[in-house]
């Protein structure tokens, strides 16, 4: 790796940017943050990490941010985590979701080009893939969405790789399978009120702050019936964006689209009793119908990123996932119960 340039993570304060700016700090990566704070907190970022308030959407505002922050004319990269992530949200209100993930994302994207910011990262989704043949899936599978969601990540995948064609700038999109647990030393976790995480939800209902889960769809062609997925430690995912912004520097004419996954997946009912082996609790359970836009089987094949990149998981453990999930979980009920 050549250098640490400066980063701008965009959704710093949220659940996945903030773990993204606490491996980045870590590691000595200089890191600014800009968020609205519309799903994000502030206590989730260290220290002495530059804040702006502000939406992506304004251009102006982040082309300043590149200029404080010593950005442009060939330093400088962007993690972009900032957007709308709720499935059935985005089939009832699509427009949303194309407003936050795919104009948003172009308005950041031309300021980063007018800037000449040489590297962009992407928070994608393997909703991308939308409910795939095959499992697992990789990253030459078809690209059909099932919902609003997936369709407006694909937009933007779009838009990085016909820019990147057309203008000195090379991106990382990486296609995240579902995401959870939290910082393994308790600096950050899932905060959002009204999470639709299941693991999030599932402790929530161990911890007491929910009265049961629902269990939607037990008719899937699965083991037992209900939905599975590829669940991954944000803290591995996070990791796996620092290495994939040092391989952009490395090799500045070279993209990578990428799935970010245990290349393993778990149903809805196994996760529910690993919350209750780790809680020692047992979730009351509601099975309802399935909801719209979701897939039966969603599990990634991750051979490619571990060829591309030195990420090697550190985390790949359902009750470990679990136990940080739970930990962060009673942390945050203490803290908003202390304010």
């Amino acid at each position: 790796m050549s250098g640490k340039a400066p980063v701008l993570v965009t959704g710093g304060a949220g659940y996945i940017g903030s773990h993204a700016v606490l491996a980045l700090s870590d590691a000595g990566w200089p890191v600014s943050v800009i968020d609205n704070l519309s799903t994000g907190f502030r206590f989730a970022l260290p220290d002495g990490v530059p804040f702006y308030e502000g939406d992506v959407a304004d251009q102006s505002l982040v082309s300043r941010i590149f200029a404080e922050q010593g950005m442009g004319t060939g330093t400088g990269a962007v993690m972009h985590f900032a957007g709308s992530i709720i499935v059935p949200e985005s089939v009832s209100d699509p427009l949303k979701y194309y407003r936050n993930n795919t104009a948003n994302s172009r308005t950041l994207l031309e300021a980063a080009v007018s800037a000449g910011v040489p590297h962009f990262l992407f928070s994608s989704t393997a909703a991308v893939y939308g409910s795939p043949a095959v499992a697992p899936v990789d990253e030459q599978a078809p690209t059909i969405p099932i919902n609003p969601y997936g369709t407006s990540k694909l937009m933007t995948e779009t838009m990085l790789r016909d820019v990147a064609a057309a203008h000195p700038i090379n991106y990382c999109a990486l296609r995240y399978f579902n995401v959870a647990g939290a910082d393994p030393h308790g600096r950050t976790g899932q905060s959002t009120a009204g999470a639709t995480h299941l693991i999030k939800v599932a402790v929530e209902a161990a911890l007491g702050k929910r009265g049961a889960v629902g269990v939607f769809g037990t008719d899937y062609d699965t083991p037992d019936g209900t939905g599975v997925r590829d669940y991954i430690h944000v803290s591995d995912l996070a990791a796996a964006h620092v290495h994939a912004l040092e391989a952009l520097i490395d090799s500045p004419t070279e993209s990578l689209l990428l799935n970010c996954g245990y290349g393993h997946g778990f149903s809805v009912l196994e996760v529910l009793d690993a919350v209750d082996r780790v809680t020692n609790m047992r979730i009351t359970r509601n099975f309802e119908p399935r909801r719209p836009g979701d897939a039966a089987i969603t599990v990634s094949d991750n051979r490619l990123i571990k060829r591309k990149l030195p990420w090697v998981p550190r985390f790949d453990d359902l009750d470990t996932i679990v136990s940080h999930a739970v930990a962060w979980e009673r942390k945050l009920r203490e803290f908003r119960s202390a304010s």
